[in-house]
């Protein structure tokens, strides 16, 4: 976070719980990196959100980018963005 973010005032904001279903190894990569950067899932998820509503193609630092590959190795994660329209659930 920069200086001139820590400096600015907070914004107020209503959240809501929400059951949202996700691809499991997708989930610990992201779970963590929140743990990593000490923040909850859930502002991970705003902040992703919020970049991608902006065009903002990269929110996360240089640094970020090599632990989540290091993390998407770890859980065995292999999905891509081009990915992303043809994923289907298993069937239990």
């Amino acid at each position: 976070m920069s200086q001139s973010q820590k400096n600015r005032e907070p914004v107020i904001v209503e959240r809501v719980q929400t059951g949202v279903r996700m691809e499991k190894r997708m989930l610990k990569v992201l779970k963590a990196i929140a743990e990593q950067k000490e923040m909850t899932l859930g502002d991970l998820l705003e902040g992703i959100v919020l970049h991608a509503f902006e065009g903002k193609q990269l929110p996360f630092s240089p640094q970020t980018i090599k632990d989540i590959e290091q993390f998407k190795t770890l859980y065995g994660m292999t999905l891509k963005a081009s990915d992303s329209h043809n994923l289907k659930e298993r069937k239990k």
